[in-house]
């Protein structure tokens, strides 16, 4: 079923056409051409539309032969406000008795046929009703007025309102009532004096505007992009560009120095700019607030904040982990096994004197505090992870392992091998020597001399993670941090005939350094016990590597940091009524907020993010080196990703082909790309006939110049960036950021805590050298009498794992007012019937592919995703309810 937002109630069989104040004479129209003409403005070429969406906006043929006004009520509905005082509620108050509360002016889409300017605008004050959160104004408008197409409105309250819409209606007739659809706040007049405009639900590309809201259309764009002088404040909505400096305040806590990322030192996309001022101790790094600036649009809604709080997260953690620290300070570590299965069964008593943090936690990951039966004390028990709840032991298998990396959490690092030997791209001089210790003697002697590496190679059987280039420089920081290790890893897989891959061999490697030389060695299975432990210890680092990764790169890099320029040139660049907005809009909701909330408490320094995962405080500049040596534009699209990865390649006839045929995130993915492509083919060819419309389309082209120039400013001379200057690369370009806002996310998010709520499949951190790296007497010793405890030291502490497991928990969650792809649709989609009609195909195909799902899921020749004990890959089905699912795909990136 399609949900609207807001009602729709305009439609092509409205009275709209009856009523003068939504008509536009024939006569008028010609005359309003010649003056243009004669006052040297273009001649403006006809309307993109469909004769139904003309009628419904007021066309009509009609000649009004004698001057007459009309009276049109307008009604206002707005969020009910809280009940809350302020200093001025008493002088709102005062205004709403006297009938004051809103101030509309009606403006007319039309000039004026005698004067060729606009229209004098018709103005009038909304009055509170019985009705509460509704407001009514009644307006005497000419006849001749012409089709309304924008609304302004001065908010006379000392607070701001939000609106969810206003509707016309002409003489009292309910079917005459034109919608505009609000969803906005709009500022006090005594913040800000300019009123906010709000444009009817149709859609025009620039070239195509109407004369009479030309110049409003121009405007409000001024407005979105500021002056870039001064601190933002809350109530404004304007989008602009920053560098990320603000992850610590150094005038609060020296070693909270971070990189300046974004620069030609340190790539990385940019921000919203805040004009928050700089630091005392380092002016290039700005200071940090309680709260972080987003435009007012850009903030959640009640229920969202109701759900989702970084802050009070933090909050939570930071109060109710000290209060647990007595219970566990005599084990830091989990001394065994069945230890970690109590955080799932038995939990953890929380103290009687807990007070506030236990409530501030439970409301915000009510799933993990519970009540003890029939008693009034509490325990921090978690919810048993799916993949743990089918196979416990799952973790601790190489087929396992091998299988999530194309249906676990991260199944976009795997690529296939090309080249032997492996060598590395680093200077031998400051690294070592660059061969690799996977030599073709050991891959073959693993493969159980079914071939030679050449012929795995040549027949592409042989797969690689690879994490030894991207961490080798960090390896000796890290390990200067605190119950911290790191090494360059890379594993090699090997494709067996029934399509799942195996793991063949790790290679773990040290750089040298000023007193010791490089180290490095190649662990496998083996086949005695002492082998088997080594092994079982090398996959923990590699799994900590991928986890570490996932997080930094696949996840906030990929999606959260390189969405958000998008997001600001789309409203500095594009008009609310150029129909790529509002295409775009869906994809955007929440992303900025969820941004901000994550400079604030998650990848700030020492927040969530560095004390929890292993690279610590280098860990957002460790994504920069990633977006400088990886990421781009063209390869975040899915088809192009999987090909330049060597897991498809493209037939003669153009269509891809899979390298590894059982590979559900891409057989899923691909569904999910497919839809948004023909959805996003079939919206371009509504608004736009040729290639050059694209290229005469100024405000298209000012932003997709702004998302490369400005957005993506480290980048903006990359030979890769499409060029906007046809439909089908148009398509593409919305195609992929499209992709990377629903199904890319849902594919990285929504399976953290399915995969990582038990942590020792995914640990955040290894805090322990592989034994055999110096092979110390006593390290040796203790490993051989204790392996498993060896293993457990190695893993994250108590106090890393429940903080850990909480943050995922409430990553992976979706709000009650989520907006699932292809479930909702925006007003301005389904105002237009032939964009209506392509959106209802693509709900019905996002419906088939959920089908498809459940049944590749059930088909027992798919041995990725169904078998004993296996988790159906289920991230991108695309729809869900609220909570932890681990399925659904929000239009954008919400959490």
């Amino acid at each position: 079923m399609i949900h609207l937002k807001q009602p729709l109630v305009l439609s092509a069989q409205s009275g709209n056409v009856a009523s003068p104040l939504f008509a536009a004479t024939a006569a008028a129209s010609s005359q309003q051409r010649r003056a243009s003409s004669k006052a040297g403005g273009r001649v403006r070429t006809r309307r993109i539309s469909c004769a139904s969406t003309e009628e419904a906006m007021g066309a009509s043929t009609s000649v009004t032969t004698k001057e007459r006004n009309l009276t049109v009520t307008a009604i206002v509905t707005a969020q009910a406000a809280p009940a809350s005082m302020y200093i001025s509620r008493g002088l709102d108050d005062i205004q709403d008795l006297f009938g004051k509360t809103l101030l509309l002016e009606l403006v007319s889409s039309e000039l004026d046929p005698k004067t060729g300017r606009e229209r004098e605008k018709v103005k009038g004050f909304a009055h509170m009703t019985l009705n509460q959160g509704t407001y009514e104004a009644k307006m005497s408008v000419p006849a001749s007025f012409g089709p309304v197409g924008a609304v302004l409105v001065e908010n006379e309250h000392h607070r701001e309102m939000f609106l969810k819409d206003i509707k016309l209606i002409t003489g009292g007739d309910e079917s005459t009532a034109i919608t505009f659809h609000i969803d906005s706040w709009v500022h006090s007049k005594f913040d800000n004096p300019e009123p906010r405009v709000f444009f009817s639900v149709r859609s025009y590309l620039p070239s195509q505007t109407p004369p009479g809201i030309e110049a409003l259309r121009k405007k409000e764009l001024e407005t979105l992009r500021g002056d870039g002088q001064g601190e933002r404040k809350f109530h404004e909505r304007v989008y602009d560009y920053d560098t990320y400096n603000d992850l610590g305040d150094l005038d609060k806590n020296i070693e909270h120095r971070r990189p300046v990322l974004g620069s030609k030192e340190h790539p990385y996309p940019r921000r919203c700019r805040t004009g928050r001022p700089m630091t005392i101790i380092d002016p290039k790094t700005e200071k940090r607030s309680s709260t972080v600036y987003v435009p007012r649009d850009e903030q959640f809604s009640g229920i969202k904040g109701l759900t989702f709080s970084a802050t009070t997260l933090r909050t939570g953690l930071h109060a109710i982990l000290p209060a647990l620290a007595p219970l566990i300070k005599k084990s830091e570590n989990f001394p065994h096994f069945p230890s970690i299965d109590d955080l799932y069964s038995d939990g953890i008593p929380l103290p009687a004197d807990a007070g506030a943090s236990l409530h501030i936690i439970r409301d915000v990951i009510p799933r993990v505090v519970q009540m003890i039966e029939n008693t009034t004390d509490h325990v921090l028990r978690f919810e048993v992870p799916h993949m743990v709840e089918r196979d416990r032991f799952s973790w601790f298998r190489d087929e396992e392992f091998a299988r999530q990396t194309l249906a676990g959490l991260n199944p976009i690092c795997i690529r296939l091998l090309t080249e032997f030997p492996i060598v590395s791209k680093l200077d031998p001089a400051v690294y070592g020597p660059p061969e690799s210790a996977l030599t073709r003697e050991l891959l073959e002697k693993m493969m159980n001399g079914l071939m030679t590496v050449d012929e795995a190679l040549e027949s592409k059987r042989l797969f690689m993670l690879d994490y030894h280039d991207v961490f080798l420089p960090y390896v000796h920081k890290v390990r200067e941090l605190p119950e911290r290790t790191l090494y360059g890893s890379r594993t090699v897989f090997f494709l067996g005939d029934e399509g799942t891959l195996m793991p063949l061999a790790i290679e773990l490697t040290r750089p040298q350094s000023p007193t010791k030389p490089q180290w490095k060695r190649a662990f496998t299975s083996g086949s005695d016990a002492t082998e088997s432990w080594l092994w079982k210890l090398a996959k923990a680092h590699v799994l900590t590597h991928d986890t570490g990764y996932h997080q930094l790169v696949s996840h906030w890099l990929r999606t959260h940091a390189c969405v958000e320029p998008y997001i600001i040139a789309t409203n500095r660049q594009l008009s609310r009524i150029h129909p790529v907005y509002r295409l775009l809009h869906p994809h955007f909701r929440y992303t900025m907020e969820i941004n901000a909330l994550a400079r604030e408490s998650l990848i700030n320094a020492d927040g969530i993010i560095e004390d929890a995962f292993w690279p610590g405080k280098y860990s957002v500049e460790l994504s920069s080196v990633a977006y400088a040596a990886t990421w781009q534009f063209n390869t975040e699209a899915l088809p192009e990703d999987l090909v330049s990865r060597g897991l498809a390649m493209r037939r003669e006839d153009g269509e891809l082909e899979l390298t590894i045929k059982d590979y559900p995130y891409a057989n899923d993915g691909l569904q999910i790309w497919n839809c948004i492509k023909q959805w996003a083919t079939d919206y371009v060819n509504i608004y736009y006939n040729s290639d050059e419309d694209i290229a005469g389309d100024e405000e298209l082209q000012a932003w997709w110049e702004e998302v490369r120039t400005k957005g993506h400013a480290d980048k903006k001379d990359e030979p890769w960036w499409l060029v906007c200057n046809s439909k089908d690369n148009l398509v593409q370009i919305l195609s992929t950021i499209m992709w990377v806002t629903s199904g890319h996310h849902a594919a990285v998010n929504f399976g953290q805590y399915h995969f990582g709520g038990y942590f020792p499949n995914r640990p955040t951190v290894v805090r322990m050298n592989i034994p055999v790296e110096e092979s110390r007497e006593d390290e040796m010793k203790k490993f051989m009498a204790r392996p498993e405890e060896v293993l457990l030291q190695s893993l994250p502490s108590q106090m890393q794992a429940i903080k850990v497991m909480a943050t995922l928990d409430i990553l992976s969650s979706h709000s009650p007012d989520e907006e699932y792809m292809g479930e909702y649709g925006e007003p301005a989609w389904l105002a237009e019937p032939r964009v209506k009609a392509a959106f209802e195909k693509f709900s019905g195909r996002l419906k088939e592919v959920e089908g498809t799902i459940d049944e590749q899921n059930n088909n027992p020749e798919n041995k990725n995703r169904c078998g004993a004990g296996i988790v159906p890959y289920e991230l991108l089905k695309p729809f869900s309810e609220p909570g932890v699912t681990g399925m659904g795909i929000p239009y954008s990136i919400s959490i």
